[in-house]
């Protein structure tokens, strides 16, 4: 029989609560949702900003959970602690505690999700991996990620984001990583920091968790790396390495071509050249695979073994990902970048669809609010102009208050239609989309574009 991933008696010690089970009862997974409930589960009954995970306990249990952390109510089955979140990084820092895995950390304004899952991709080849899911990435997400970390995982791959300042030091310093990896900096959350140096400055902060000899991998091309590299010099980081196109980084892309669903490149490290052949589009693909060959360098993967893995790489669920729907003679092709937006990604997703061919219709883009820009948002938004023009795309369909900046610098007759939801989007965009057409969807999250990619799914259907 596998050893569980705790018991009762190891959350109680590594909590401090109380609790009348016996103590020898296995837990085999961690859960805040009561819906998602597997074998053996410890349901933690967090607070968030829509619901009270106190509300769900009798569900989590009736759906099988064999206990619930809580800070309040009563019945069988419950483990008492002060706050039902910090027990649950209580038990994130006990597994973190316990590891014996190297751990590496993410973050950056752009490209942090998938420079994870590349990295995730990689380790997976080589051994027991365990990563973030999705973007549980918070205050709770980073806790509850930690909390599941099997004690036989050879390697831990986390992702760590913010709104505001001082949000990724907690993060880094519960995560502790070997590797910690910024992407890069761009204009994501600028209304919370009022600059780029800020938002640098910021994401620094995961320096505040590298364990003792650890390294810093950072991509040089962006404007505040000699930021990044003060903030890591003041804390003390002994080893840096760098990324990127840059000349004089340590792993250096060459040579990039960019295809309409293929990306290769020559990356130079140490004097030796690697072909990297990604099965997905773009410069910042490239880029987020360049930091994974780096990562999986120091954890003393060969690069033979990290290069097969990237090979299979493809791009996830609202960043990039790419649907074929319909008649494979004349589909209608989707690509779904509704998960995010800042001018970063924005001009790097129009880049790539400039390379996208409709396969027998138009090419047509619906982008949202870039959002939390502060009062640089309206000209932000302007500046998307050339990216937008570039991208080849015959029909603009914009949606929130923010593109109302673009559609006046776009000027008259070139937006197709401008909302100010996604759900009035939906039923312009539903009545003009054709087979053969070519779409790209990208805005912020909270815009609400994923509902319209359900909508195109659903009405096109997919092979």
């Amino acid at each position: 029989m596998s050893k569980p991933l705790y018991t009762i008696a190891k959350i109680l010690a590594a909590t401090g609560g109380s609790s009348s089970l016996d103590p020898s009862t296995p837990i085999n997974a961690i859960s805040i949702d009561s819906r998602e409930i597997g074998p053996d589960a410890l349901f933690v009954a967090i607070k968030g900003d829509r619901f009270d995970g106190h509300d769900f306990v009798d569900t989590a249990l009736a759906n099988g959970a064999v206990a619930a952390l809580v800070s309040r109510g009563e019945g069988n089955k419950r483990v008492m602690v002060p706050d039902a979140l910090e027990g649950m990084r209580a038990v994130g820092a006990a597994a973190r505690s316990r590891s014996r895995a190297i751990v590496v950390g993410v973050t950056g304004s752009v490209g942090k999700t998938t420079t994870k899952e590349a990295i995730r991709v990689v380790f997976e080849a080589a051994g027991e991996t365990h990563a973030s899911i999705k973007s549980f990435n918070n205050h709770w997400g980073v806790p509850l990620m930690l909390a599941r970390f099997p004690e036989t995982a050879q390697f831990g791959v986390f992702e760590m984001g913010m709104s505001g300042p001082d949000e990724i030091r907690p993060l880094a310093q519960l995560v502790r990583p070997h590797i910690a990896v910024i992407t890069t900096i761009a204009a994501a959350h600028l209304e919370a920091f009022g600059s780029l140096d800020g938002i640098a400055r910021a994401k620094a902060e995961i320096f505040a968790g590298l364990e003792p000899g650890g390294t810093v991998v950072l991509n040089a091309d962006h404007p505040q790396l000699n930021v990044l590299l003060d903030e890591a010099n003041a804390a003390g980081v002994g080893r840096i390495v760098t990324y990127g196109e840059a000349r004089g980084v340590d792993w250096q892309i060459l040579d990039m071509e960019i295809a309409a669903d293929k990306s290769f490149a020559t990356v130079e490290h140490d004097g030796t050249r690697h072909a990297l052949v990604l099965n997905v589009p773009g410069r910042h693909m490239v880029a987020n695979a360049t930091a994974a060959l780096a990562v999986s360098h120091l954890a003393g993967i060969e690069p033979a073994v990290a290069l097969r893995a990237l090979a299979g790489f493809g791009a996830q669920p609202g960043r990039g990902q790419r649907l074929t729907l319909g008649p494979s003679d004349r589909p209608l092709l989707l690509t779904d970048e509704s998960y995010n937006a800042n001018t970063a990604s924005m001009t790097a997703a129009l880049d790539v669809f400039a390379a996208q061919t409709a396969p027998g219709g138009r090419k047509l883009v619906i982008l949202g609010d870039m959002l939390e820009l502060g009062k640089q948002s309206a000209s932000l938004h302007a500046s998307l102009v050339p990216a937008v023009n570039a991208s080849g795309a015959e029909g603009i369909y914009l949606v929130g208050a923010g593109m109302a900046a673009l559609a006046d610098a776009l000027g008259p007759g070139r937006v197709a239609a401008h909302t100010q939801t996604a759900q009035e989007m939906a039923e312009i965009v539903l009545s003009d989309l054709a087979y053969g057409d070519a779409v790209m969807v990208k805005g912020s999250n909270g815009v609400g574009l994923a509902r319209i990619v359900d909508k195109i799914r659903q009405q096109f259907g997919s092979n």
